[in-house]
């Protein structure tokens, strides 16, 4: 639910981008909505060989989805298991940092820059009176603990966001997600999720909040929130006994790592006003069904984006934000050195439970058990390719990886 507007706001943020490995087309749309929560990150080069993306549905608020696309990857560089190539790790941990960050004078400070106008100038007045170190105090890693003010206090945004982000570095892919936005690979055109909707129902979500005290009513953490992982919303994150993963409401996302081949066509990123419109393999086919037609990527996005838009409110899906990233490889796919992280997962899983999201337990990503049941909540159509970081090298084609036994309805 949300509050409309009279008619959509149909205008479009659009980029496209490329270097010597892929290229990139995104778009973004505030549609139906009263406001636009979305972010996203589009970096072809944070470093010398690669490229981040992410997208960023924000809820009560945009100012976490807009942290999260400005600083989750600054995060992940500074990260010293970063520094010896494990992906992985450095953006798992960047995940939680996203929290700490949000916390006291600084964070409060940071956010308010982030906020509406008024919001932004009280900001920067405090960041002029309070910040200890002046301008370049943004480059410092450890200035948001100790910067003091007023707002010394602050315990977080009751705001929050899902976070669903994609590495590239050769032909190793590392996706990290927490939320219901999601990344779907199409591999000679089937589509392979990479990530999971993280909803209450789930068993493993649903025992964490029930343990953390917590309670889900109408499908909703507390009655309150359709989501059991995110970033911000601190609300749900004041259990002083428990660890920040164990949280009813957690930032701890699910990490999955696969080995790209010349099979692989593209990678989508995309928030759940995409999703709840199109099936994975609804979008994969459209995808390809426009790639030859249009001038770019971006255009093929605008073109998911208008498909997706519902002509009125009354239906409810097709009316909430709408960001998609659209990565497609060039080929072929560099299998040059991918430093350190352990070994490559393979594309799916053969454990991994029927429909499209994964019930495999990725032991690096989350130090809660991973759920066994199927989100009731995910689209049809696509392939899980949830895997373990840690299984073997090389990717599997997809007749190695179980099929789906059942496609679901959207609920």
């Amino acid at each position: 639910m949300g509050v409309y507007l009279s008619t959509p706001k149909t205008e479009k943020l659009s980029e496209d981008g490329e270097n010597d490995q892929l290229k990139f087309g995104l778009s973004s749309m505030q549609g139906w909505r009263a406001s636009m929560e979305d972010a996203h990150s589009a970096l072809l080069d944070i470093d010398e060989d690669t490229s981040f993306f992410g997208v960023f549905d924000g809820h009560g608020g945009k100012v976490v989805a807009k942290f999260c696309a400005k600083y989750l990857h600054r995060e992940v560089l500074k990260s010293e298991v970063y520094l010896v190539g494990d992906l992985g790790a450095a953006v798992h941990g960047a995940f939680f940092r996203m929290d700490e960050m949000m916390r006291g004078q600084r964070g409060w400070r940071e956010l308010q820059a982030l906020g509406d106008k008024i919001n932004q100038f009280t900001g920067m007045i405090e960041g002029l009176i309070w910040s200890p170190r002046g301008s370049d105090s943004n480059d410092r890693h450890d200035d948001w603990a100790f910067e003091e003010g007023p707002h010394s206090d602050f315990s977080g945004p009751t705001c929050g966001s899902t976070a669903c982000v994609a590495m590239i570095r050769n032909s190793q892919l590392v996706v990290a997600n927490a939320g219901d936005s999601r990344c779907v690979i199409s591999r000679n055109g089937q589509a392979y999720n990479l990530s999971r909707d993280h909803k209450p129902e789930l068993e493993a979500e649903r025992e964490r909040i029930l343990k953390a005290g917590g309670y889900i009513q109408m499908g909703r953490v507390n009655g309150t929130i359709n989501l059991s992982r995110a970033i911000g919303d601190m609300e749900f994150k004041q259990n002083k006994f428990l660890s920040p993963d164990k949280q009813m409401l957690t930032a701890n996302p699910d990490v999955n790592t696969v080995e790209l081949c010349d099979d692989d066509d593209f990678l989508v990123l995309a928030c759940d006003g995409i999703w709840d419109c199109m099936s994975s393999q609804q979008l994969v086919d459209f995808i390809h069904e426009h790639l030859n037609t249009e001038s770019s990527l971006s255009a093929v996005c605008e073109k998911v984006l208008d498909r997706c838009l519902a002509p009125s409110t009354l239906g409810g899906e097709g009316c909430d934000n709408m960001t998609m990233i659209l990565v497609q490889f060039k080929k072929p796919i560099d299998h040059g050195k991918n430093a350190g992280g352990g070994e490559q997962s393979a594309v799916g899983d053969k454990n991994v439970s029927a429909g499209e999201q994964s019930a495999v337990e990725d032991k690096n990503a989350s130090a809660s058990d991973q759920s066994a049941v199927e989100d009731k909540n995910a689209s049809a159509g696509g392939q899980s390719a949830v895997g373990d970081k840690n299984a073997s090298a090389g990717g599997q084609s997809p007749g190695d990886i179980e099929q789906s036994a059942n496609e679901e309805k959207n609920s």
